[in-house]
């Protein structure tokens, strides 16, 4: 039977980007994005809820994002959902859920410039998308 783990989030980073590398030399950029989904209560009441997603990209992807990327933006980041597992110093065990991207669209106007070594039309999509808009995106805003 087929499986499928793929997870789209949209909203604004929380805070700057931070980019390391791996033993090998590999580039991965970690961020935050806050997403939030507004209701009412059944007592008519309108309540905000705020959740926060860490992503992470690699290689190009993480570059871009490091450059391009800055607290407060407003960003599309796909990809697969990871738990990453560790141990602190004290032998104690910890997990976080992730987002590995494999996609990130800079949605806010900022980000609209190409890139100063490449022409137009070779922009790779995951860096800049002209032509869409935040209102544009086929979801329900509240």
């Amino acid at each position: 039977m087929a499986s499928l783990n793929k997870v789209m989030i949209i909203g604004n980073l929380g805070s700057e980007p931070e980019m390391r590398f791996t033993p090998n030399g590999n580039p991965v950029t970690s961020f935050r994005v806050a997403t939030n989904r507004v209701y009412t209560t059944p007592e008519g009441e309108r309540r905000q809820e705020t959740e926060w997603f860490g992503v992470v990209a690699w290689n190009k992807l993480a570059e871009q994002c490091n450059q391009f990327l800055t607290k407060g933006r407003l960003v599309y980041a796909e990809g697969r959902l990871h738990t990453r597992v560790w141990e602190d110093q004290d032998g104690q065990k910890h997990s976080r859920p992730e987002v590995v991207a494999n996609r990130v669209v800079f949605l806010d106007r900022q980000a609209l410039a190409p890139l100063p070594e490449e022409k137009a039309e070779e922009r790779p999509e995951e860096t800049v998308s002209e032509e869409l808009e935040p209102e544009d995106i086929p979801f329900e805003q509240s």
